[in-house]
């Protein structure tokens, strides 16, 4: 399985590289430092993002891979089409796909993220130079019905942020996005995480065009969502990386 994950991943970034937008994120996790309930946490992840606007809507999709020390710790992906239903390309209809799977070296515990489709409104905004963007929607979530006894079909609502700030002649970038979702499991009903970034660009810092590396962090701040070490998500974290990207 270990193999087949590394391989599917570099298709997809191979596949990828062609088109627009596309970039490749290395992340050093240090949430197994920050608390000792995290201590299984894995320490590295990879991301591979894609946005391609055309006449019809865009398509945005992005693949995370977790890694331990000697493989494959679990794989994350999210696909979203969205259609534009107005002139100014500013509303939209907006359609997604979630799912993966996760295990633990602590626990030896393992799990699929179940299969979740979402589908309602998207409102986007750019400034005329696109350097700063913000999509907001607002979605309906279905959870399909998994093997597990407690992955359980359900109808969910979730909303969605998604921001990018570029400044200092794009020296600098500051993105991110927040999800919210209902999920009666949990403490309160209410699943939240945000991944705000911030980047130097090295490209533009140097002045060398080509030299597409950045070099920043990523905070994932999360209400019932990360798992701890015993399986149990119903706690609030904040964990932050040292990262780098290369932007194609």
């Amino acid at each position: 399985m270990k193999k087949i994950l590394m391989i599917c991943a570099f298709s997809l970034a191979t596949m990828l590289a062609g088109a627009q937008n596309v970039n490749v994120q290395l992340h050093y996790d240090l949430g197994h430092s920050l608390s000792d309930q995290l201590t299984g946490r894995p320490s590295v992840t990879t991301t591979v993002e894609l946005f391609k606007p055309d006449k019809w809507g865009s398509t945005f999709l992005f693949t995370d891979i977790d890694y331990y020390h000697d493989g494959v710790a679990g794989t994350y992906w999210e696909f979203a089409r969205e259609f534009n239903v107005t002139p100014n390309k500013q509303w939209a209809a907006h359609v997604e796909y979630n799912g993966g799977m996760t295990s633990s070296q602590v626990s030896q515990y393992s799990t699929r993220f179940q299969h979740a489709f979402l589908a309602g409104p998207a409102w986007n905004w750019a400034s005329s130079d696109f350097s700063k963007t913000l999509s907001l929607q607002a979605m309906y979530k279905y959870y399909f019905k998994g093997q597990n006894p407690w992955n359980r079909p359900f109808n969910s609502f979730q909303a969605t942020a998604v921001w990018g700030l570029h400044f200092a002649d794009r020296r600098f970038s500051f993105t991110g996005f927040i999800d919210c979702w209902y999920d009666s499991s949990v403490r309160g009903n209410w699943i939240t995480i945000a991944e705000p970034q911030f980047w130097v660009n090295l490209w533009a810092l140097l002045g060398r065009e080509g030299f597409n590396l950045s070099i920043g962090t990523e905070v994932e701040i999360s209400n019932n969502f990360v798992f701890d070490d015993l399986g149990r998500n119903d706690k609030f974290y904040v964990i932050p990386t040292i990262a780098a990207k290369w932007s194609f």
